[in-house]
């Protein structure tokens, strides 16, 4: 199996996510051209998981396996890894991609690459592209020897080739899962809110460059007109000058509105996760180098309250 790939998939409340089915449609184009099959790894309980396009799909269904816990999901992988011995294995740069990337890494002796943007194989290598310092610089790497951890941005390849029907194996764990010494002890969902980011139609976001808390009433004046909701980037919620159910990103929410207007927003891949299907993108910035402007449909290099109160004038 020197030549498979191996996709770990990642779940929450029975829903796979997106990443999962990006990383099998890319993992299908690689065992392409390696001459390899592409295995899909579920490990939960009680799943439906014949929804993807792998060529095998193996379903360890474990209680023990039904909520992530880095330790019983690490020895799992571990196991199945040494066991196939596949050239590449894929994870998502996410919360749990965190944690198992660096266990396996550490674990096999094998090369990680971590935040990977694009994958392709040039003259027989492995050429893996990684985005580094939030964006600003992409780094080419060959990891050395006969398999290679490689743990995805989310957003960086198209989901539906990854979609399909196939009939998962229900495999045994590997290894005991007795004697864990992490043990999942409840989830704590965020509290309710007055506003669901997620259904707006448009969003006013703010980040850093909004200065500070008192510069959020701008904002929330702009929206007001625009008929939108405010919405932030992480270092506004950290700062707690909005509540967490107004952050958008990988560790917030993912939204899609028809216009996502963003004030004072670098464009972290955390951020650029919660906003790759919006229709349109607009973003104001006065570094030319955000990484944001590589994904906004519309930019301007300009200080936002300049922008801001301008558009309010118009209005």
């Amino acid at each position: 199996m020197a030549n498979d790939i191996f996709v770990i998939v990642e779940h929450m409340d029975g829903k796979f996510s997106d990443i999962s089915f990006e990383m099998i449609g890319k993992a299908k184009e690689l065992a392409s051209l390696l001459g390899g099959q592409v295995i899909a790894l579920v490990l939960g309980s009680g799943l439906n998981a014949n929804v993807f396009a792998s060529t095998t799909t193996f379903y360890v269904d474990e209680l023990a396996l039904a909520q992530f816990n880095p330790e019983a999901y690490g020895r799992v992988i571990e196991a199945l890894v040494k066991e196939k011995s596949p050239r590449l294995v894929m994870l998502g740069w996410t919360a749990p991609g965190m944690d198992l990337a660096a266990w396996l890494s550490v674990r096999l002796g094998k090369p990680c690459v971590a935040y990977v943007k694009g994958i392709v194989f040039e003259a027989g290598e492995l050429v893996v592209s990684s985005q580094l310092y939030a964006g600003k610089l992409i780094a080419e790497v060959t990891p050395e020897g006969d398999m290679a951890i490689l743990a995805l941005l989310a957003g960086s390849f198209p989901m539906e080739a990854g979609q399909g029907s196939t009939l998962a194996t229900r495999i045994a764990a590997p290894v005991s899962l007795d004697g864990l010494k992490i043990k999942f002890v409840e989830s704590v969902r965020p509290a309710a809110s007055d506003v669901d980011i997620t259904a707006q139609e448009k969003l006013v976001s703010i980040g850093r460059g909004i200065g500070s808390k008192d510069n959020v009433e701008l904002a929330e004046d702009l929206a007001k007109a625009l008929g939108a909701v405010v919405s932030a980037s992480r270092p506004v919620i950290d700062a707690r000058w909005l509540p967490a159910s107004r952050q958008v990103g990988k560790s917030g929410r993912k939204v899609k509105p028809k216009l996502y207007l963003a004030l004072g927003i670098s464009g972290s891949p955390e951020h650029l996760e919660g906003i790759k299907r919006a229709e349109l993108i607009v973003a104001i910035n006065t570094d030319k180098k955000a990484p944001i402007f590589n994904y906004a449909h519309y930019g301007a290099t300009a200080d936002l309250f300049e922008v801001a109160e301008a558009m309010l004038e118009l209005l």
